[in-house]
């Protein structure tokens, strides 16, 4: 059908074959289902980021591979290799419709300018009519429109990303040229063209002869010299006769064209035509428009095909690069009992298992934050000493202690517990002192060295409050001996900016003038010991003035400083 057909159309617009276009299964086993009584109406074989491919996708996908398989007459070979890659070109397909989505790529205009150009290829007079055909066809019109936008978009994506990164030059066409031209080795053909004189489905006689009359004399008016293209369109009544009858290229032996008429054509140079021709359908006029030999043709001629497949041949591993390169990038969960055979080395594969919690932690028992515990954990007792303890009383409980008034600068007698050492030592405790005398160490410890030092500590610790305290000595660190140098540097520094600054002034200066008046002889003269004027600047002589009183001005100048 022209919907099977269509969505079997590569895409025109790149110049090479896209192993998105053509859909390709694979017969993978059907994973059993969860739940043996239930039945899956809609299941899911893969996820692509947010794409699905569901099973019926999948299913559809592969009747439409076996139907190109049988019509291509594929090898065996080549035919499992097709459904092997089926699921691969799936995902492939799904991961550059979401680079398109990445990309705002939107193909909306697109389709409806494709389901146009296939409404007047079959002659519908409107869209109506054409989502009627589909249905009777027994195809979803919204997955015919699906399948034309994902192919817009999965081609727009590969023409930009991966297509337009591609570089070829005259020079490389040249050299694939000479290196595959006999893959370019084309047979004899030749392009028709037809009038054709139709007959009725069952003709008479008459009809047969009054066709045949009509024929002959569309041929004496070609071989009178009219122009075959004008009475192809007024007389023939083929379905080419708006195209002046062009009926295409034609190769030799390739089973294109009935063998009578083979045999008729084929001599013809470009430019001739054929005398009236009996067939089925009527008499029909053939023209030679085109003939090209056997051979392989020059470069000029078939450039494009040349083109074309150095574009595809490039074109193929560079866009497998490019979709590993999604893969890996891409979130793919793929449903237990499929393979594809597309997958990265890199590529992250997710595994599903059964949850177990874990287990729980065990918690520390903190004492920093215990409110009920105070103070620090008392240090070991040495050997042989004794633990200080409270006094007991005759039950043998501790005795309670008193609140007991401690003057300033005397240590408490009855609320500290005795030392161990006292203890030890069966020591009786010191007298009371007088008031207001300060507390002095008692040599009680002499077994402890370290308690004399201590009390000596304390003794010298005991002084006078109000006396000044003795200077403690400079800290000094690696910085502290060049303290002064620095300072001085300072100091240095600021007074020679002061004195450039100075320098650097423009010194001021004052002047006055003072008037001089002398009587000039008429016979003076500049060499006769006369002065000269400063006036305004400039120095004259006084000769040049008139023998009066001359008045001048002597500029005297006074530095400011």
């Amino acid at each position: 059908s022209v919907f099977a057909q269509q969505q079997q159309k590569k895409p025109s617009a790149p110049r090479y074959v896209s192993p998105i276009a053509q859909k390709q299964p694979v017969n993978s086993p059907t994973p059993k289902a969860i739940t043996p009584d239930a039945e899956v109406v809609e299941d899911m074989v893969v996820r692509v980021n947010d794409q699905i491919v569901s099973r019926s996708d999948y299913e559809r996908a592969q009747q439409q591979l076996e139907g190109e398989i049988a019509q291509n007459r594929l090898s065996p070979e080549d035919a499992d290799k097709r459904r092997k890659d089926l699921l691969r070109d799936l995902i492939d397909q799904q991961l550059l419709i979401s680079k398109g989505k990445e990309l705002g790529i939107s193909a909306d205009a697109e389709v409806v300018r494709r389901l146009d150009e296939i409404r007047k290829q079959n002659h519908f007079d409107s869209m109506e009519a054409l989502e009627k055909a589909a249905r009777e066809q027994g195809v979803s019109f919204e997955d015919f429109k699906a399948s034309i936008r994902n192919n817009i978009i999965t081609g727009e994506v590969v023409r930009n990303e991966v297509g337009r990164k591609l570089q070829m030059t005259h020079a490389d066409e040249a050299r694939y040229y000479n290196a595959h031209k006999n893959e370019f080795s084309q047979p004899e053909q030749i392009r028709l063209s037809e009038i054709l004189i139709p007959t009725p489905g069952t003709p008479t006689d008459a009809d047969v002869a009054a066709a045949q009359k009509k024929a002959d004399d569309v041929a004496a008016q070609l071989a009178a010299g009219a122009k075959f293209e004008d009475l192809a369109k007024t007389v023939s009544g083929g379905p080419t006769a708006a195209q002046g009858g062009d009926l295409g290229m034609f190769k030799r032996g390739a089973g294109m064209l009935a063998q009578v008429l083979e045999d008729k054509t084929f001599p013809l140079k470009a430019g001739e035509n054929t005398a009236p021709i009996r067939t089925r359908q009527g008499f029909v006029i053939l023209k030679v428009t085109e003939h090209t030999a056997a051979g392989v043709p020059p470069l000029e001629q078939i450039e494009p095909q040349v083109q074309e497949a150095m574009y595809s041949e490039q074109m193929n591993p560079a866009l497998r690069s490019y979709l590993t390169k999604l893969r890996e990038d891409a979130y793919i969960d793929l449903r237990p009992g499929y393979t594809d055979s597309g997958s990265s080395g890199r590529q992250t594969s997710f595994v599903f298992t059964a949850y177990t919690p874990p287990a729980p932690k065990k918690k520390a028992n903190k004492s920093r934050f215990d409110t009920t515990k105070t103070g620090r954990l008392a240090q070991a007792p040495k050997d042989g000493a004794q633990v200080a303890s409270l006094p007991l009383d005759k039950n043998g409980k501790p005795k309670k202690i008193k609140r007991e008034k401690v003057r300033y600068g005397q240590a408490p007698r009855t609320a500290l517990p005795a030392a161990p050492e006292d203890q030890v030592a069966n020591t009786a405790a010191p007298q009371e002192a007088a008031p207001g005398t300060a507390i002095a160490p008692v040599d009680s410890n002499p077994l402890s060295q370290a308690n004399a030092d201590a009390a000596a500590a304390a003794a010298a610790a005991n002084v006078d409050p109000l006396a000044p305290k003795t200077p403690v000595a400079e800290h000094k660190s690696r910085y502290a001996a060049k303290q002064k140098e620095f300072e001085q540097a300072k100091v240095d520094r600021k007074a020679a900016f002061s004195r450039e600054k100075a320098a650097a002034m423009r010194i001021r200066v004052r002047y006055r003038r003072e008037l001089a008046i002398r009587r000039i002889s008429k016979e003076e003269g500049p060499g006769n010991g006369a002065f000269l004027l400063v006036i305004g600047g400039c120095v004259r002589s006084p000769g040049a003035l008139p023998s009066v009183a001359k008045a001048t001005w002597f500029e005297r100048w006074y530095w400011d400083g």
